[in-house]
């Protein structure tokens, strides 16, 4: 919900309101983040972050680059796109995490599941992309936008599950490079006259509003990234978006078209196989440490078994003598 509502809530302020600066958006949106994550730390609410050697620097730094640009760019495509091109190129986001895995991580997925995550992909651009409004920068932002969306979306969930971040700590340490990234990239990417926009009260409460949604989606993005694969977080996301259009037909009788409930309800069927490749992968390695476990108590059994059979005859002769 937090996902659909920011999207509509940046596009209302981008294009209604007139705000039409991006980038700065994106740096207010990181600059409230980091006002409360530090107001969490002054009240010694923040995780402990893990020990330094776990971590290089140097990943902490390129994860905040990667994230300026991810989000940065994705306000932009919003700005100049429409939002069906704009969800267009954030379905191409889950084949390029796939052949990034498998060619940097060395990562392989299953045909089934490349099968499933096919399917998907079709089904939600069927189900939400019903205006494809572009221009060629709007384009060419959106294809360069895919990239940095797939390495941030891979480096969270890295750094989450190989060195223990939690988070909360990894957005702290992230959050300041983010915001220096941003500084450093608006004088290009935002029009001038930033200043003679209309600061008033409801379009300054819009703003602030943007910005907390863009708080707790990052929150709530990295703690699923944290507890899964970066993959599936984006299969997530789509998960969400056909739930919000069937809720939105059968709650409130909109109704959006045949052709979308049904690209809603085939992507949600492949949602389920895909989850269902995922638990059948994980409870596969389950069963061979027992195997082993139970093989290894077999032969402990015997070995004990043998020497009370030795010790028991050695009893019997010494008897015999």
């Amino acid at each position: 919900m937090i996902a659909v509502s920011i999207i509509m809530m940046n596009k209302l302020l981008l294009g209604k309101v007139g705000f039409n600066y991006p980038i700065f958006l994106t740096l207010i949106h990181y600059a409230l983040s980091w006002l409360l994550l530090a107001s969490l730390n002054a009240c010694a609410l923040l995780p402990a972050s893990p020990p330094a050697k776990a971590t290089p620097f140097t990943s902490l730094i390129f994860l905040g680059v990667i994230m300026a640009f991810s989000n940065g760019l994705a306000n932009v495509s919003l700005k100049f796109n429409s939002v069906g091109f704009y969800q267009m190129a954030k379905i191409s986001v889950t084949p390029t995490i796939v052949l990034s895995e498998f060619l940097f991580f060395g990562k392989r997925v299953s045909f089934q599941k490349v099968l499933a995550l096919t399917v998907v992909s079709v089904g939600v651009a069927i189900a939400t992309v019903t205006d494809l409004q572009f221009n060629l920068f709007g384009a060419s932002i959106a294809l360069t936008w895919i990239v940095p969306s797939a390495a941030n979306k891979i480096l969270w969930s890295n750094l989450q599950q190989q060195d223990n971040w939690t988070a909360l700590a990894l957005m702290w340490k992230t959050t300041p490079i983010t915001i220096f990234t941003l500084v450093a990239v608006m004088p290009w990417l935002d029009p001038p006259g930033l200043l003679a926009f209309n600061w008033n009260v409801y379009n300054v409460l819009a703003i602030i509003f943007s910005a907390t949604l863009g708080f707790l989606l990052q929150w709530s993005g990295a703690l699923a990234l944290g507890a899964t694969s970066a993959t599936t977080h984006v299969v997530l996301g789509q998960f969400k978006t056909c739930v919000i259009l069937l809720g939105g037909f059968v709650v409130f009788q909109s109704n959006p078209g045949m052709s979308s409930i049904g690209g809603a309800v085939v992507a949600l069927g492949a949602m389920s196989v895909y989850t269902y490749l995922n638990l059948k992968e994980a409870c596969e390695p389950v069963g061979k440490p027992l195997v082993l476990k139970q093989n290894s108590l077999s032969s402990l059994k015997g070995k004990v078994s043998k020497a009370n059979d030795n010790s028991h005859d050695g009893n019997e002769g010494a008897e015999f003598v």
